[in-house]
């Protein structure tokens, strides 16, 4: 017959209950009252609401199975929180003969009515105890929430530093599933754009976070970190087709911006009925006049055609690129991340001993062993991220090196295939390779999936500057306008 320590730490407990302090006042316990050394079962990390846990169901299978004569706990809330749980508990060990030794409350004597109604008393306080702690918890969470703060994991394109939400590299991601979906790209086509996976753009579309906005339950409240998209991106985003309103089908359709103020274009018509790109606050404090939708097309191939014929851009592209995935897999980093995570093992491990060896106090153990696991915690969390932001940035390497093999491959004829494409096929390519088409007063700048942008003249795309003629025009083949009244 077997004496089981059961131990059972929670976020709320663990500072002043760790594992190690339960495991150690156990077996002085059994040394003391002549008891075999206990078999440790430990629950680290769950919660007490009821009996759903690994090391509580294990226990409940021992003493079914009659292998258990005497329960070590530190006290009866170690069991269970809840006072039904800590009752059927009760009538189990008294079934089979086990007898209960509480640390903090004695003996349990399960056989007799004073014994199951002191225990069943225990019971009723732990449930009051965790249904305060769960007020408390949640009035503490809602403040913080409607103050601005960020309890949760963050979501990609964010890292939390102290509660709040800061914007990483992969924001970019973001911005580009938005600017996709509200071009008309179904989610299939938003994953492949993004490299993200379906389920995570299918989240990512309908949260509110990157608005600017922190949530708790389902109410969102404003927050104190940067929003990645605007409201009329978000908007457009989730804008169905409404009978009589042209979808956004042009091939540049979200990836316009404007260079004033960093805005999304709109596409609209000019007074021949040829489709330009205006600012959506032109008119409204922003001076950057529209631009020909085709000289803008001829743009975004210019920037294409680049990958084809320059060798610098190239090796500049995959140099950036390897950067990242350096940054992203760890790098020179991971090392030093894997020699503190083996460091502070090794440090809790020595804390453990001397308090084994009685060298250091309570409270001074179970400080620094928070303190410790805090900090392992926080090591093995980043480590996931940056495996999971490695593979991201990985996959969009792979699919430029796909992407610049085909257009460097001889066999591959792209102006054939450009000129004798449609719009849709057209659109495949840009989507891959393009980023954004930005609008400034004198030039345009094309910025190619992971290179820095690049400098486009007006006039080598057969747009005129303001004020000298249409900025409109398509191919320059238009001629001027001679001035009303002249």
């Amino acid at each position: 017959m077997l004496t089981i320590g059961y131990v059972r730490v929670s976020t709320d407990d663990q500072v002043e209950h760790s594992p190690a302090a339960q495991r150690k006042r156990c077996a002085e316990y059994a040394r003391s009252n002549g008891l075999e050394l206990p078999r440790f079962l430990c629950d680290e990390g769950l919660s007490g609401k009821n009996l759903d846990r690994p090391a509580m169901q294990q226990l409940i299978e021992l003493i079914e199975a009659d292998q258990v004569a005497n329960l070590i706990v530190w006290r009866i809330d170690r069991l269970s929180r809840d006072s039904g749980d800590v009752n059927r508990l009760l009538k189990l060990f008294e079934r089979h003969c086990v007898i209960v030794h509480s640390l903090s409350e004695g003996t349990v004597e399960s056989v007799t009515a004073s014994g199951r109604f002191t225990a069943g008393m225990h019971g009723l306080l732990a449930q009051l105890e965790r249904e305060k702690i769960i007020e408390n918890v949640t009035t503490s969470m809602h403040e913080l929430t409607r103050a601005g703060y960020w309890l949760n994991t963050p979501p990609i394109g964010y890292d939390l530093v102290d509660r709040v939400l800061v914007a990483n590299d992969d924001a970019y991601l973001v911005r580009r599933a938005f600017e996709a979906r509200a071009a008309g790209a179904s989610l299939p086509q938003v994953s492949d754009a993004t490299g993200l996976k379906y389920s995570r753009v299918r989240h990512l579309l309908q949260n509110r976070v990157y608005l600017g906005e922190v949530c708790i339950r389902d109410d969102w409240f404003p927050g104190r970190h940067e929003a990645l998209v605007s409201p009329e991106q978000f908007d457009a985003a989730h804008r169905g087709h409404v009978p009589g309103r042209r979808r956004g089908t042009d091939l540049l359709t979200g990836r316009v911006r404007c260079g004033l103020c960093g805005r999304l274009t709109a596409i609209d018509t000019n007074g021949r009925n040829q489709p330009i790109y205006r600012c959506r606050h032109r008119g409204h404090g922003c001076r950057i006049p529209g631009r020909s939708a085709a000289g803008l097309h001829r743009a975004a191939r210019l920037g294409i055609e680049l990958l084809r014929t320059d060798d610098q851009l190239i090796d500049a592209i995959r140099f950036q690129l390897a950067g990242k995935a350096e940054r992203a897999g760890g790098g020179a980093a991971e090392p030093t991340r894997s020699g503190a995570l083996a460091n502070l093992t090794r440090k809790r491990d020595r804390l453990l001993q001397l308090y084994l060896d009685d060298k250091i106090t309570d409270d001074y153990f179970a400080a620094q062993e928070r303190q410790i696991t805090d900090k392992i915690n926080a090591l093995e969390a980043d480590h996931a991220e940056t495996l999971e932001t490695a593979k991201t940035t990985n996959a969009l390497a792979q699919a430029f090196e796909r992407a610049a093999a085909l257009l460097r491959d001889p066999d591959f004829d792209f102006d054939d295939i450009w000129a004798n494409a449609n719009d849709k096929e057209r659109r495949v390519l840009v989507e891959e390779l393009i980023e954004t088409v930005t609008i400034h007063a004198d030039r345009l700048e094309v910025t190619v999936t992971g290179a820095p942008p690049f400098l486009v003249k007006l006039d080598e795309v057969g747009l005129h500057p303001s004020g000298t003629g249409p900025v409109v025009s398509e191919g320059g083949l238009e001629p001027p306008r001679p001035l009303v009244g002249h």
